[in-house]
């Protein structure tokens, strides 16, 4: 067939650009150039020359003649003509007929102009925060619309479709509605006749496994890693995962972390948080205590010989908060925010017992005739959040009412003049 065996040249550069190894099937190339082409798509604000190069290598590696050369006599074989050429189409065409027509038959050329984008997908992923101290792997069931694979998206049998006759192939329509005499309104709305893609297919032709509607259901299971000190509200995004549509870049599935709250433990940022109460002789006497962290760790806490906890103190520990995302060895801190909890009465003998070991008292004692000059107080509990509540609700009754008088007396001057 040839007079010579050309030179061997590079063989490895394609199966390179699109990532898979050189025994990849044909399935693994299509599901490389899939993902690659999406992510480097130019109205994806992709690199064009990247685009470029994966529909050169896709277009080798997936004909089977193409392949074969290659593998055999490299890239520079395929440019002086062997087996029709490599990398002469549009890359757009490539990647328009990929998703909406036969993988090289050449149906809806997207040259010279821009694909719309599908919409992105967004899930809630509800998470715990031991999920996030831990990282872990969820694997979850979507369903979304594919490319019929039968019609290669077309959605006839032939391939062919008709101009909607409704809407003359826009998609459009307007209806006019009467909002009074001489008034007119116009609206635009999709056509109901071909759900706004401006094209019908006769009965007969339409394709026996998507029904002519182009795309068909498919169930994915996504792997969703969840990585080490991800925060509340980040985003977790899967490329040209969302549904699919002829002449159409494929959008994205985003996951949104949504952390459950949490029995013990807050986090603000790198910090976790967690509320102790102490009795008034653990306050004064010294504790200790077990607290078990996000993962399951047993952590004795205690205070030093004769250190005294004072009421709504904090204490930290380094190194026992939360991992930093992308940093998991660096974590932040632990901090403990201690309430003590006081007795409600003590007896006579407690008081003098108490009085003894502690401090004296620092106000001055007053003398009989100082406290013949003084007027006798009750002291009363009280709940002084609420007690302020009352007041301002009050305080607006009173405000209101006196509106309503001054309103009144208005209106009864204004009758008289």
């Amino acid at each position: 067939m040839f007079g010579r065996a050309p030179k061997k040249s590079d063989n490895t550069r394609y199966y390179e650009i699109l990532g898979v190894s050189k025994n990849a099937s044909q399935d693994d190339l299509k599901k490389a150039y899939k993902k690659a082409a999406i992510k480097n798509h130019p109205d994806k604000g992709g690199d064009p020359e990247k685009f470029k190069e994966l529909a050169q290598a896709y277009e080798v590696l997936s004909d089977p003649e193409k392949r074969e050369i290659y593998d055999q006599y490299g890239e520079d074989a395929l440019k002086e003509g062997m087996g029709g050429g490599g990398g002469g189409h549009d890359p757009f065409d490539i990647f328009s007929s990929f998703f909406g027509g036969s993988p090289f038959g050449g149906g809806g050329s997207s040259r010279g102009r821009r694909q719309r984008r599908g919409e992105d997908v967004v899930h809630p992923l509800k998470v715990t925060l031991e999920d996030l101290y831990l990282g872990t792997a969820k694997k979850l069931s979507l369903s979304r619309n594919v490319i019929c694979s039968k019609c290669n998206g077309k959605g006839s049998k032939s391939g062919a479709s008709m101009k909607c006759a409704g809407c003359q192939g826009t998609g459009m329509k307007v209806s006019i509605r009467h909002l009074g005499p001489s008034m007119i309104q116009q609206m635009q709305h999709a056509c109901n006749e071909c759900k706004g893609t401006g094209e019908t297919i006769s009965d007969k032709d339409r394709c026996p496994q998507c029904k002519g509607e182009k795309v068909v259901q498919e169930k994915k299971v996504l792997e969703v890693i969840v990585e080490k000190g991800m925060q509340n509200g980040q985003k977790i995004t899967f490329p040209g995962e969302a549904d699919e549509a002829p002449d159409t870049v494929t959008g994205d599935i985003v996951f949104v972390l949504q952390q459950k709250e949490h029995p013990k433990f807050k986090r603000k940022g790198d910090d976790l948080f967690v509320e102790h109460t102490l009795s008034l002789t653990e306050a004064l006497c010294g504790f200790q205590f077990v607290l078990t962290h996000l993962d399951s760790r047993q952590l004795l806490i205690k205070t030093n010989p004769g250190e005294v906890v004072k009421p709504d103190s904090f204490k930290a520990i380094n190194d026992e908060g939360m991992p930093m995302y992308r940093r998991p060895f660096m974590k932040g801190k632990l901090y403990i925010h201690f309430t003590v909890e006081f007795p409600d009465s003590l007896s006579p003998e407690q008081v003098a017992a108490l009085q003894a070991v502690l401090p004296p008292k620092s106000s001055t004692q007053l003398t009989d005739m100082e406290l013949d000059e003084c007027e006798e107080t009750t002291l009363h509990d009280v709940n002084i959040e609420e007690e302020m509540r009352r007041k301002q609700h009050s305080q607006a009754e009173a405000y209101d009412e006196d509106e309503d008088m001054h309103g009144g007396a208005q209106r009864v001057q204004c009758a008289q003049q």
